[in-house]
């Protein structure tokens, strides 16, 4: 497929630049893809459309206060510093990216507040990527939690439009974050609430965890027409044997499989086995799914309204289908759901 098929006009104001007052308040729009009908709900009906011995797919990575600013030396300016992995514990060495970049140069050293946190440049690794060297005298633990003192929750600024918030803090975070690791959050999860969670226990329908470390990429932007052609960043998944479990005993009981968002649906798409099952596995994916896709394990999606031409939009256009999706992104416009990360949640039957 073509990049210019998933051009569409999102109306001013159609990203949400908040989260609802309640994560489970937020608007449901379900669609059945065998027919294309559409149903409007609220995420807390969820549950209406699961029976006991059902499971829903959980990624359990927890965002690390990603975005910190530096001083940098004999000038002063300050720099934004975007942490994207660490590369070596013990070295203290860390993927960057850095704004404005035309002023970071290797060698360069950048000071953080009144900590005696340090930074020193050692490599040029894209036009706004760095690889840095943390100077810092204490412990491992010292280090990180200097490093959560000193960042701040990596809300997408550039489509949010607006400064970080405290209460982003708790928001920005599924109530099920577990495993630290991300740089944006998997927002599907957002909407889930241990009210949601105890009525699922009740009912019987379980849950399951995967882990996928949401890189930037997520949010890269396409820039070539021809899809084939494009390159996903890696990102880090784990898949454990508990996990598979639960999901292939739901699969051969032909109950529902629901992945909770694209997250989610890509760790499981990097762990089947010969037999179309899921298999314990981990290492790093950079999977770009779009349409046509024969999605192995999960039967059903659980995910967010997405921007224009994303990697997001895709997975999701593979798993309706394009037209079914399409069409139901213009009824979502219409409607006035809200799109992107804190918006309004899409169930995918």
């Amino acid at each position: 497929m073509k990049l210019s098929e998933f051009k569409f006009e999102l109306p001013e104001g159609s990203v949400a630049q908040h989260p609802a007052r309640n994560r489970d308040e937020s608007r449901l729009m379900v669609l059945h893809r065998d027919s294309g009908r559409i149903e409007h709900r609220t995420f807390k009906d969820i549950l209406d459309y699961f029976v006991e011995g059902d499971v829903f797919v959980l990624n359990d990575t927890k965002v690390f206060p990603a975005r910190m600013y530096g001083n940098k030396e004999k000038t002063g300016a300050i720099i934004e510093v975007f942490l994207l992995r660490e590369l070596n514990k013990e070295l203290r060495l860390w993927d960057v990216l850095v704004d404005p970049a035309r002023k970071i140069r290797v060698g360069n050293k950048l000071y953080f507040g009144e900590s005696d946190m340090v930074a020193e440049v050692i490599d040029n690794t894209t036009s706004r990527g760095r690889t840095i060297k943390f100077l810092f005298d204490g412990t491992d633990e010292e280090f990180r939690k200097a490093l959560y003192e000193l960042g701040e929750t990596p809300i997408p600024k550039d489509v949010l439009l607006r400064e970080t918030e405290e209460a982003d803090k708790e928001r920005y975070q599924t109530i099920y974050a577990d495993k630290i690791g991300a740089v944006a959050a998997p927002s599907a999860g957002l909407h889930f609430t241990r009210e949601v969670m105890k009525r699922m226990e009740i009912k019987g329908i379980e849950t399951a965890a995967v882990t996928l470390h949401v890189g930037l990429g997520t949010f890269r932007n396409v820039d070539v027409e021809d899809l084939t052609k494009h390159k996903m960043d890696s990102e880090n998944y784990i898949v454990e044997a508990e996990a598979c479990t639960i999901v292939n005993k739901a699969l051969d009981a032909k109950k529902r499989v629901c992945a909770v968002g694209t997250t989610s649906i890509r760790a499981m798409e990097a762990a089947v086995s010969a037999h179309n099952r899921m298999k314990p596995t981990q290492g790093w994916t950079d999977r770009f799914i779009f349409p046509p896709h024969e999605f192995k394990i999960a039967n059903c999606l659980l995910t967010n309204f997405h921007t224009p031409e994303s990697t997001l939009v895709m997975l999701a256009a593979a798993f309706a289908g394009y037209d079914i999706l399409m069409n139901a992104y213009k009824e979502a416009i219409k409607e006035g759901y809200k799109f992107f990360s804190y918006g309004d949640a899409m169930l995918i039957l």
